[in-house]
């Protein structure tokens, strides 16, 4: 139990250090795409809805737990609409960040199957950071005269692009262009608490038909952030008769991952993952991986068109 809170410790809160807060990661990005690409809005054809909960690293008291809400649908042949929300926390409530956008996109159908989609988003988050709910909180550990910071607001905006046909899909973003320090603003230091980083994402997949009732899907999701290592995704994924989706991934020196997924009807979806980590930590008797699960359901439009193949 002693590693479990040091480790936190350590992860949560370097006293007097910069801290580069990263975004949350996903190991479904393929079906939660709008959380990182505003261009993806409307792009499915339908009203859709998203909601997804990962635990990460289960087993480690106060290991990091998101939620993520995206809805989204188009507005007329052209025109995208949407709304993301991400909860995102780490050390029971200890640093808590929630991220809010609202969402435009604008398409324009290159032929006629090819398009080519420019998003923006607009919102902000707010940051909280409470050190006594620090299971082994001690003053004189973490700094003397170290303030909370209790709903702090940062404004912020994204940009994307997304060009897509029915096999192939590539895509630009950088969610969170703009950069936000967060002081420890006590009578006795002037520290860097927190400092969230501009991140940048490129992601392309396609589908290929290898049996009248099989597609396969390779995908790549690469994530660059000042500060921290590069990181990339690749994933292979199997669709069945278009309702059962197997899938794995590799996140490159990082985690191996399985990827379940069941398309109940035309409207609802379930999916699932499992990540084991490979680094040091995944080897740690108190860390039994991560987990995802993740529901969509989407409701018809006047602009719907049917999605074939449903991988993206």
């Amino acid at each position: 139990m002693g590693k479990r809170y040091l480790f936190l410790l350590f992860i949560v809160v370097q006293a007097e250090f910069l801290w580069a807060q990263p975004e949350p990661q996903y190991t479904q990005y393929m079906y939660n795409t709008l959380a990182i690409n505003p261009a993806y809005a409307g792009s499915r054809g339908a009203f859709s809805i998203t909601g997804m909960h990962r635990s990460q690293w289960l087993g480690i008291d106060g290991a990091p737990k998101t939620q993520t809400l995206n809805l989204h649908t188009p507005m007329s042949e052209r025109v995208g609409l949407g709304l993301s929300v991400v909860n995102d926390e780490i050390g029971n409530g200890t640093n808590q960040e929630t991220y809010f956008d609202g969402i435009f996109s604008y398409t324009l159908p290159l032929s006629r199957e090819a398009k080519l989609a420019f998003g923006i988003k607009a919102g902000g988050h707010l940051l909280n950071l409470d050190f006594t709910k620090l299971a082994n909180y001690n003053e004189e550990v973490v700094g003397s005269g170290l303030n909370n910071i209790d709903n702090k607001f940062s404004p912020n905006f994204g940009i994307g692009a997304y060009y897509y046909n029915e096999r192939f899909y590539i895509g630009l973003s950088v969610p969170n262009f703009l950069k936000t320090e967060h002081f420890d603003e006590s009578e006795t230091s002037n520290s860097f608490l927190a400092n969230d980083q501009l991140n940048f994402y490129f992601m392309t997949g396609y589908v290929y038909d290898i049996h009248p009732i099989v597609l396969f899907k390779p995908a790549l999701l690469v994530r660059m952030e000042q500060g921290t290592p590069l990181q990339i995704d690749l994933s292979g994924s199997f669709l069945f008769n278009e309702k059962f989706t197997l899938g794995a991934a590799y996140r490159w020196n990082a985690a191996l991952s399985a990827m379940f997924g069941f398309q109940v009807n035309d409207n609802f979806m379930i999916g699932l993952a499992y990540d084991r980590e490979i680094s040091a930590l995944g080897g740690a008797t108190f860390n039994d991986g991560s987990f995802e699960v993740l529901l969509r359901y989407e409701f018809l439009t006047r602009y719907q068109r049917r999605l074939t193949p449903r991988f993206f």
